[in-house]
């Protein structure tokens, strides 16, 4: 008899670990449920400390099931820890849980704040990846790994705020505070008068979000735009030593020059006096979109590394001094149904992208129909580009579509000036109503300008995003100088141009 009982435990045992697969739920229909779909550490850590989250995995059905595998996405991970059912370790195989029954996870962060950002980030993500019976769930895990300000709050990942400035004196946000800020989800301001004063660091936590349409389908768009609406003003107030900074949020090393991280900034219809100084956007959609008769005085500023085009102006109002765009995956600059545009000692230099660094035209279609432009509006083109340069890797580096014919009985003229410049230009020349684009004198087309290519020396270094002028450059002393209605005396570095000779574009020569 003393051997019975441990007989029948062996047997038991044996019963249990040979439990036959047949009893398992194996469908492919099998989902799993769960108490929440993020598992947010919603503490700011100012020191080196953990936090712990417990989630709840649920068995919706009444038959038992084996889950294949359970682990953190990034199993190197440095960040996050888990516990399945009380079994430590960032991956578990073969979890069972039966009929219309539960297990708990524990996941744990520790964080160092004092780290470099590179080590310990603004926001730290992964997921807790769930695969069973051929399906695949995620549940996100999200900490903040620094002391910033997270803005407006630390939930709006994936949603949309409407920060209202009418109970501030005179609706005046300032954002001053030393610490940078981490912009969350869609801010869109309301009675606002934002400035960022010199030295104000901005980034912007993009990312993939899911929605639904209508037709509750599923689609995707990047999360992280900063939009200003309802009587709204961005002011940023950079300085040649402390400009403002504008980017995402990963800071690691591989994503310096990774575009399409955030959205970028759109200045809506309803807005007006917005003027940006001493600004560096980088590694977004889109830099800065500015709508309907909006006006933007943009001087001193950089924006780059931007999947499309840098700075798109519709119907708008916008004067910009000594800024350079490049790295832009499509146009450096593009201006849709017409507008005021003033360009003084620019530089927009499109290399390696199948398109040109400036496109213009007076035309907006009202659909994507691919057989014409139907419905298509139509509003005047007034631009000037004086002493600047636009040029790049391809034959034509500058786009304009006149559509006078858009809307029968109405024409919207198409006026354009480019004042000592260079540019790039070959097929555009051979289009109906561009061929005297060089000798025209009345209106003034580009001339004097000089329509470079491959074999004249303007840039540095393209290759590497260096775009000061050679030291061979045909941009020297090619400028005329500014002395109204406002005197331009420095570059964008802020040194000292040429009184009688300057250069074109953003830089001056520096022998």
């Amino acid at each position: 008899m003393r051997y019975l009982l441990p007989i029948l435990a062996l047997i038991l045992m044996i019963s249990y670990s040979c439990k036959p697969t047949d009893s398992f739920d194996t469908s492919s229909g099998v989902m799993l449920g769960f108490s929440v779909d993020t598992l947010r550490f919603d503490t700011v850590f100012t020191e080196l400390g953990s936090a712990t989250r417990i989630l709840k995995v649920y068995n919706q059905g009444k038959k038992d099931i084996q889950i294949n595998k359970i682990s953190i996405k990034n199993e190197t991970s440095n960040f996050y820890k888990i516990n399945v059912d009380g079994i430590p370790g960032n991956v578990a195989t073969d979890i069972e849980i039966a009929g219309n029954d539960s297990l708990y996870i524990f996941a744990e962060v520790t964080i160092d704040p004092n780290q470099p950002l590179s080590n310990s980030p603004f926001v730290i993500e992964d997921y807790l990846v769930f695969e069973i019976n051929g399906n695949i769930q995620e549940i996100l895990l999200e900490s903040w790994g620094q002391n910033a300000n997270y803005f407006p709050d630390r939930f709006s990942n994936g949603g949309t705020t409407f920060p209202d400035c009418s109970s501030l004196p005179g609706g005046n946000l300032v954002l001053d505070d030393p610490k940078p800020y981490v912009f969350y989800g869609t801010v869109v301001f309301t009675n606002c008068n934002v400035t960022m004063p010199a030295g104000t660091r901005v980034h912007v936590h993009g990312g993939i979000v899911p929605s639904f349409d209508a037709n509750n389908m599923r689609f995707f768009y990047n999360d992280g735009r900063i939009i200003f609406a309802g009587n709204s003003t961005l002011n940023i107030e950079g300085s040649q030593d402390n400009p403002v900074i504008i980017s995402g949020d990963r800071l690691e090393e591989s994503f310096d020059e990774v575009a399409g991280q955030w959205w970028g900034i759109y200045l809506t219809g309803e807005t007006s006096n917005h003027s940006i100084n001493h600004l560096e956007l980088k590694n977004s959609i889109v830099g800065v979109v500015v709508d309907s008769a909006v006006d933007l005085t943009i001087e001193n500023s950089k924006i780059y590394n931007t999947a499309n085009a840098g700075l798109i102006g519709i119907h708008a109002s916008v004067d910009a001094t000594n800024c350079l765009f490049y790295n832009n995956g499509s146009n450096a600059v593009r201006f849709l149904y017409g507008g005021d545009y003033n360009f003084t000692y620019c530089t927009l230099a499109s290399y390696g992208v199948d398109a040109p660094a400036l496109s213009m035209t007076n035309l907006l279609c009202g659909s994507d129909d691919p057989l014409g432009c139907s419905p298509c509006f139509e509003y005047r083109l007034n631009a000037l580009f004086k002493n600047s340069i636009i040029f790049g890797s391809r034959r034509d580096e500058i786009s304009m579509v006149n559509g006078d014919a858009c809307v029968e009985g109405l024409s919207s003229p198409m006026n354009y000036k480019f004042e000592d410049c260079i540019v790039r230009v070959d097929e555009l020349l051979e289009q109906e109503g561009f061929e005297d684009f060089f000798t025209s004198t009345s209106p003034l087309r580009c001339n004097p300008c000089q329509n470079a290519d491959n074999n004249d020396a303007i840039f540095e270094d393209p290759n590497e995003d260096v775009y000061y002028l050679d030291t061979l450059s045909i941009a020297e002393m090619k400028a005329v100088p500014i002395s109204s209605p406002i005197p331009i005396f420095e570059d964008l570095d802020g040194n000292l141009r040429d009184g009688s000779l300057p250069d074109l574009g953003c830089y001056e020569y520096q022998y």
